[in-house]
């Protein structure tokens, strides 16, 4: 859990896991795998040298368990475009057939343009429409989609698709995000699945009030669910890692938390579980900063010059009377009663948070693993030992030995968790100063092992920690209500300002 660790640390490919997991929620499949996770963590945050609609800038997903789920269903539907292709060539068509369907492709061939190259004048997909073998749509800058929004760049790229930058001709040309979903079926129904979330947060919050982010339109582009985000800065994990994983500021730190606390209760309060709470998915509204060199360590710095946030992915939201699946969040943020299955609630996000402030306040992560008996090896670690009584009613036993952990510290992974933890209050930068101490008290409180005694986050956002947050910022009012800011993330020189 060092900075070593932190800052080249491997993340699983939780997009594909996100995904699979969508395709469950929309099927009702029971069962779900086990804890099986690719080498890399992947998200769905975008971003790049001056815009990003998510994080993690210019990463691309890596193969995992999913991906091989997902490439079968690619192949399959290349593989049935190939037999009806070969269907048609066995057919016995007239001379005259086939000479009506050569000037028939070459007419069609003739009336598209570089411009509109994707549009069809009988709506239906046009032929210079393509696909490339993962199901991406091909395009190119210039191009423009619906007759409005005209691409400049491509912001990222997913397991689920592209993030594009655009501008959006019936906005007066303003710059939006654009998140292209793969033509392919599953992708579709998680992107269906997050539309009618977003509509909903949308409804309870015409003005933005509540921090989410706000979808200006989605569509339906021969086959690719197509959504548009207002444009937002760097995610906070981007901003972090591009300022060489230093903590932030514990008056940003504070502030963050509380937008956080005040989004999430909000998504409570309706009855939906975000259930994949990470810095890459919480974006700042501008991540304009000022460089500052730091002369003994020798490097340049970056401080944020405003720290409002946004709360972003909803595609594996989860409404309270909705099927559960069996594992949710990604793996560093995930909660004990999700790797125990013991079943999970609103409570699930309240750690993901817990665990979110951690990594504001010390540029690490807390729970640097990839597997679910190190995971739990951790928590004890730096909680103490799990409650007896959610060992015992727990289905993963294989993890148990008489109601302990089964646990060698002797062994290399003992070594690994006692070298790179220890317990919570050792996590204090200031022990003299009060603040600090009611920081790490709220994230103790957000990591009670038992949900049922679990800080909520009514009871968090009224924490003492908050208290000395200006009026201004304690209660977000309706600027978020104004267009957004198309950000840039160069960094002015103090000494120039």
């Amino acid at each position: 859990m060092g900075k070593t660790s932190r800052r080249y640390r491997s993340r699983e490919n939780d997009e594909n896991y996100k995904y699979g997991q969508k395709r469950r929620r929309v099927e009702k499949y029971d069962d779900y795998y086990e804890d099986t996770y690719g080498p890399k963590r992947c998200n769905d945050s975008y971003s790049c040298e001056k815009h990003s609609y998510s994080s993690q800038s210019g990463k691309h997903y890596q193969s995992s368990y999913n991906d091989g789920y997902y490439s079968r269903d690619s192949s399959r539907t290349l593989n049935s475009r190939q037999k009806n292709e070969d269907s048609r060539d066995r057919h016995d068509y007239s001379g005259s057939s086939r000479r009506r369907r050569s000037r028939h492709r070459k007419h069609k061939s003739r009336s598209s343009h570089s411009r509109d190259r994707h549009r069809n004048k009988n709506g239906g997909r046009a032929k210079s429409v393509e696909d490339d073998e993962e199901g991406h749509l091909i395009y190119r800058h210039g191009d423009c989609l619906q007759a409005r929004y005209e691409i400049l760049s491509t912001l990222g790229e997913g397991t689920f698709g592209k993030v594009l930058l655009c501008l959006d001709h019936q906005r007066g040309g303003k710059k939006v995000a654009l998140k292209v979903i793969k033509n392919i079926e599953k992708y579709r129904d998680a992107a269906f699945l997050e539309i009618n979330v977003l509509k909903k947060l949308q409804e309870k919050d015409p003005v933005g009030k509540y921090l989410c982010v706000t979808m200006l339109d989605w569509f339906n582009y021969h086959g690719h669910i197509c959504l548009a985000f207002e444009l937002l800065g760097l995610s906070t994990y981007d901003f972090q890692k591009d300022n060489h994983y230093i903590p932030y500021p514990l008056d940003q730190v504070r502030h963050m938390a509380f937008q956080l606390v005040w989004a999430v209760k909000f998504l409570h309060d309706n009855h939906i579980t975000h259930t994949d709470l990470k810095p890459e998915n919480i974006l700042f509204r501008d991540s304009l900063c000022e460089l500052r060199y730091n002369p003994s360590k020798r490097r340049d710095e970056r401080q944020l010059v405003s720290s409002d946030i946004r709360l972003i992915d909803f595609g594996s939201a989860t409404f309270d009377n909705e099927h559960h699946s069996t594992v949710v969040s990604t793996r560093h943020y995930r909660a004990p009663e999700v790797v125990l299955e013991l079943g999970w609630n609103q409570s699930c996000d309240v750690w993901s948070i817990g665990c979110i402030i951690f990594e504001f306040y010390m540029g690490i992560t807390m729970f640097q693993t990839h597997d679910n008996r190190e995971h739990l090896a951790m928590m004890e670690r730096i909680l103490g030992p799990i409650p007896s009584r959610m060992i015992k009613k727990s289905r993963k036993q294989k993890y148990f030995y008489h109601n302990r952990l089964d646990w060698d510290e002797h062994s290399s992974g003992g070594k690994y968790v006692r070298e790179n933890c220890k317990p919570i209050m050792r996590y204090i930068q200031r022990k003299d100063h009060p603040e600090h101490m009611k920081l790490i008290d709220l994230i103790a409180r957000m990591l009670e092992y038992d949900p049922t005694k679990r800080i909520s986050l009514a009871e968090a956002i009224n924490h003492s920690f908050f208290d000395e947050l200006p009026h201004e910022k304690r209660f977000p009012n309706n600027h978020t209500n104004q267009s957004s800011y198309e950000t840039n993330t160069r960094c002015l020189r103090s000494a120039g300002r």
